[in-house]
């Protein structure tokens, strides 16, 4: 299965930003036959097994004794202050030791659960979506989104005025899957542009589902917005190149890719874009 489009920006630009921006992880590989889609709490848990059992296999075997010696101190009853810091061993152990991103995000969400603060879930929850966003793996990518929505739920039962919630409790729905009724997920972060329009970060989860769906003048439109209101908003920015590039406008794809080289700082980065650039004006 390949990525959505959406996240394609160019000649691989816009991979190469999120790796700048949120560090390089190595992909979780399921090896299973299972196809089944977890709706059920007890589904998502055995899952989340699975997943803990895949990266396992995935590093050494001293490794291995180590983690599973931190996972039984928490089974053995450790008290609340314990087992967070438990818990966030074994996070950073899955994000700096090993690279693998699923267990990490495991461990983040089950901390925030316990920690039970607006912020902690706000996070964890954030660290889902903005994973399964680029997932390749439809069962994968249902999990993180059920897994994100129970976080920002729990968050907006500390907070209901969270807009930021909110607006991820309906990307969870938009792009998860996890919902018969995905207009659902847009209504949500419609109700909070209706109240504020100025709102970036739910303008960029309706353009996200207007290019799923290759809406592109619907997605022009809302790019448009958040680049008047955020002018240095780079990821807006190479979208805005993308979707023109789509649209076989290459003139304006050309215009907004050089936009984008006032606010790249990275070499690597500068020069993916400047060569694209050169094939478009071939």
């Amino acid at each position: 299965m390949k990525k959505p489009q959406w996240i394609t920006i160019g000649a691989g630009i816009f991979l190469v930003a999120i790796i700048y921006l949120f560090g390089r992880t190595t992909p979780l590989k399921n090896t299973s036959n299972s196809t089944g889609k977890p709706g059920h709490p007890d589904e998502a848990i055995n899952l989340a097994d699975t997943i803990l059992n895949l990266a396992k296999r995935q590093i050494k075997p001293d490794q291995v004794v180590r983690i599973n010696t931190l996972e039984n101190s928490i089974s053995r009853g450790a008290v609340k202050d314990q087992q967070l810091k438990i818990y966030h061993q074994l996070a950073h152990f899955w994000l700096d030791s090993a690279g693998l991103f699923l267990p990490y995000a495991w461990y983040e969400g089950q901390g925030a659960r316990l920690e039970n603060s607006e912020k902690t879930l706000t996070f964890a929850a954030r660290l889902f979506l903005d994973n399964l966003q680029t997932e390749q793996n439809a069962e994968f990518r249902r999990w993180e989104a059920l897994q994100a929505k129970d976080l920002f739920e729990r968050s907006l039962s500390i907070n209901p005025g969270n807009d930021s919630a909110k607006v991820g409790l309906g990307a969870c729905y938009l792009f998860g899957n996890i919902s018969a009724a995905p207009m659902e997920g847009l209504a949500k972060i419609n109700e909070v542009l209706n109240k504020d329009s100025t709102n970036v970060y739910a303008q960029m989860m309706l353009v996200k589902g207007a290019l799923m769906t290759t809406q592109y003048d619907k997605a022009l439109k809302r790019l448009q917005t958040i680049n008047r209101l955020q002018p240095d908003n780079l990821e807006a920015i190479l979208m805005l190149a993308d979707v023109y590039e789509r649209m076989n406008q290459k003139p304006n794809a050309v215009k907004w890719y050089q936009q984008s080289l006032l606010f790249v700082k990275q070499e690597d980065m500068k020069a993916a874009i400047e060569k694209r650039i050169e094939e478009l004006e071939k």
